[in-house]
């Protein structure tokens, strides 16, 4: 079984995982995957700089994500553009470190990526967590994780998908607004419940 791990900037997404993890679940982080695909060497960069010309590189022939950032933050169709290019390559290496990881033989396993909704990644997993803060917490988070302001915090809240369209969307839902322990409880509850969806036992 393989569960989508989702939620907005600053949810604690990684925070979710790592705690599934000390539970013995291993994860894919689909933002690791999508940094892989556009290294240097990766034909996904040569289509990126021939779309988006050599100033979306850094000097060294690496992506300068700062610059193609600005660019399609501001311009759908240039971030559709992108997201042709690299959404595919991404599904395709998420797909082959998935079986990879279900081959070990652990009870389930979680795809973890920001995008889950939004690339359609949500139709390679059998269930969907989204992980929910709300969205003053997120904004706080983001402006004191990533040293940018109010204003540009709440820039890029507003582009994600709503917080009201992912909880719809939803299987499962850990609200990451109370305390570790609060958090810890809910996943041991949700741990329970998925590795009785796939006849094991409780884990520890």
């Amino acid at each position: 079984m393989i569960i989508g791990v989702t939620g907005g900037i600053a949810s604690g997404k990684s925070t979710v995982a790592r705690a599934f993890a000390a539970r013995g679940i291993p994860w894919v982080d689909a933002d690791e995957v999508a940094r892989e695909v556009v290294a240097p060497g990766e034909p996904a960069l040569t289509e990126i700089a021939e779309h988006f010309g050599c100033e979306v590189l850094t000097p060294d022939g690496g992506l300068d994500r700062r610059a193609l950032r600005e660019i399609v933050f501001a311009d759908a169709e240039a971030r559709q553009r992108l997201e042709r290019i690299t959404h595919p390559r991404i599904r395709r290496r998420l797909a082959a470190h998935l079986e990879r990881l279900q081959a070990q033989g652990a009870p389930y396993v979680l795809l973890v990526s920001p995008l889950l909704f939004e690339s359609g990644q949500d139709a390679m997993v059998d269930r969907c967590l989204v992980i929910d803060v709300p969205e003053e917490t997120q904004i706080a988070r983001t402006a004191a994780r990533d040293g940018v302001d109010e204003a540009q915090a709440r820039a890029i809240v507003a582009a994600q998908m709503s917080r009201t369209e992912r909880l719809a969307r939803a299987d499962d839902v850990i609200d990451n607004s109370a305390d570790e322990a609060g958090l810890a409880a809910q996943v041991t509850e949700l741990d329970r419940r998925y590795r009785a969806a796939v006849g094991l036992p409780p884990g520890r």
